[in-house]
């Protein structure tokens, strides 16, 4: 209760959050307070008239929920990855008209976090957003879940009405990192933030790294930049600019397309002479040239390095394409 008036007290904050049920990894971690802590939330909304959200991992969930008034409910990462528990909170929350919130799911899936959000739209629930909460990533990150941001980018690109609220504290890990991550949603025309906040942060019995104060809040919130999220009509600048990439656009797609059919002469070749397709020095040579001149050229290394493996990836593609045209080359899913 303390936490919610300090943060009703900001007058920047729509809808109080909270974890009820908390699923763990182990079972040793706390786990929540269950139907007992949605009391003390119902008492938030009447001293407050702050909207709540509750995660709900299954129809009793559901139940229990709508009985003490939340407003929103949200399907946590774990709860996305499993179509059936999301089938069933979907008949669980069917002809509520509820608002409902879903996370992506832990690995960087994104046909799987369309699947719960088309779930939730097929039971008649129209009131839909997506959270952004990071993923999971092999590789060691400054994170705790790896942005990604060009997963949700992308989803927005498919669903764009559906709005995209990032949650920083889930991605950051720390409270350190959380300003960036919040300006940077912000910058790519996000649709909200949430944000974990608690009174006394040393006191959480979990995830209490990344949790600010109401006053940290506060500041954090006052410093960020909105910006508009589309030009002036007559911004002659941007415009100029706009059409200049466009014409960059075209002259790299027409030099893609001249090295795709350089690389298919280079398929019949090796076919006539009998030559392995993969030629693991010359790339391997010719990834460290390449990367060299980019860095000199001011290109982002990894950047440049996932264009060069794409590109590499489709060489190989046509080149067994052209070794093998009887064989089944198509990509993956």
């Amino acid at each position: 209760m303390e936490t919610a008036k300090a943060l009703l007290a900001s007058g920047k904050v729509q809808i109080y959050r909270a974890g009820v049920w908390k699923p763990r990894t182990r079972p040793s971690g706390f786990e929540g307070k269950g139907k007992e802590a949605l009391e003390w939330l119902l008492n938030v909304k009447n001293q407050t008239g702050l909207l709540t959200a509750v995660e709900v991992g299954n129809p009793q969930h559901v139940e229990l929920a709508l009985k003490y008034q939340v407003d929103v409910l949200w399907i946590g990462a774990r709860t996305t990855v499993n179509p059936f528990m999301v089938s069933e909170i979907a008949q669980a929350i069917k002809g509520t008209g509820i608002a409902v919130m879903i996370k992506n799911p832990v690995n960087p899936d994104l046909n799987l976090w369309m699947g719960a959000i088309e779930r939730i739209h097929q039971a008649g629930i129209r009131r839909l957003a997506a959270i952004h909460r990071g993923f999971y990533f092999f590789r060691k990150t400054p994170w705790r879940n790896a942005p990604m941001w060009e997963i949700p980018i992308e989803l927005k690109r498919i669903c764009p009405r559906l709005p995209i609220i990032v949650d920083p504290s889930h991605i950051c890990g720390k409270t350190s990192l959380i300003p960036d991550i919040s300006q940077k949603a912000l910058d790519l025309e996000m649709d909200g933030l949430m944000i974990e906040v608690h009174i006394h942060p040393n006191e959480a019995l979990t995830d209490k790294e990344q949790q600010l104060t109401p006053q940290q809040f506060d500041d954090l919130i006052n410093q960020l930049v909105i910006r508009a999220t589309s030009p002036k009509s007559n911004d002659e600048t941007l415009e100029r600019l706009r059409l200049e990439v466009d014409k960059l656009d075209q002259e790299m797609l027409e030099i893609l397309s001249r090295r795709m059919a350089m690389i298919d002469e280079i398929g019949h070749y090796k076919n006539q002479h009998h030559i392995t397709i993969l030629q693991i020095k010359r790339w391997r040579q010719m990834l460290a040239d390449r990367l060299e001149s980019g860095s000199q050229l001011g290109l982002d290394k990894d950047f440049l390095q996932q264009l060069l493996q794409l590109v590499h990836d489709e060489s190989i593609r046509r080149q067994q394409i052209i070794l093998n045209p009887h064989h089944d080359n198509t990509k993956e899913d």
